[in-house]
């Protein structure tokens, strides 16, 4: 669940392409503080110290603006290119009460019972969107395949959810499945596998088929 991180921001005076790129110069993150229907602010925060605290699954933070301290969500991330740096950051004003919807990561546990069959499993979703209060978000779905034989699959419905935890993701969406894998065909086996093409007779041909067999008779 959730734990209360604090961390220190710094108003940004100006707005912009180039001012965001000049304050990412100084290792900082540009960021906007906005909700509740309060007035959007925009913010930058340490580098490294939001970088750690999004790489240890914390989404709620208190981000002190001046000497107020208000409590948000992480709410959206850009990165860079290459999918490495953040590059900004979106933060969502909130309540320790308050419900949000968030997506909650997925991580598939254990072996199935197929594998010793030569199965794999396969996964299809890597996340859930739930609904719970701010302060009881879940870090992630543990989702253990060991009962998993030929054949089976898990649903999002199949998920067991905490006390106060709405599923919001369709309770029919595939988690993993279990199967078999099925080897590609070489070129030479699949030609062969051709069906035949029948024998095509000219017209020519079978004039003179026709007329061979006036003669024999």
């Amino acid at each position: 669940m959730e734990k209360g991180l604090t961390l220190k921001a710094e108003v940004r005076e100006h707005i912009g392409s180039k001012s965001a790129a000049r304050v990412r110069r100084q290792d900082r993150i540009p960021a906007v503080v906005y909700g509740r229907k309060e007035e959007a602010v925009a913010v930058s925060l340490d580098r490294h110290d939001f970088t750690e605290a999004v790489h240890h699954g914390h989404r709620l933070l208190d981000v002190q603006i001046g000497g107020e301290k208000q409590k948000v969500i992480i709410q959206d991330l850009q990165y860079d290119y290459l999918g490495k740096d953040i590059i900004h950051a979106d933060l969502m004003r909130v309540s320790a009460a308050q419900r949000v919807k968030v997506s909650v990561p997925i991580e598939l546990k254990g072996t199935a019972k197929g594998a010793h069959e030569g199965a794999i499993v396969e996964g299809h979703l890597d996340h859930l969107e739930v609904e719970c209060k701010v302060t009881e978000i879940p870090d992630v779905f543990v989702v253990r395949v060991n009962d998993l034989d030929i054949g089976d699959a898990i649903h999002a419905r199949d998920i067991e959810l905490p006390e106060g935890v709405k599923l919001i993701t369709d309770s029919e969406a595939l988690i993993a499945a279990c199967h078999v894998v099925i080897a590609a065909k070489t070129a030479e086996e699949a030609e062969e596998e051709l069906p035949t093409a029948p024998e095509v007779i000219s017209e020519a041909e079978r004039q003179k088929e026709a007329a061979e067999e006036e003669t024999e008779k």
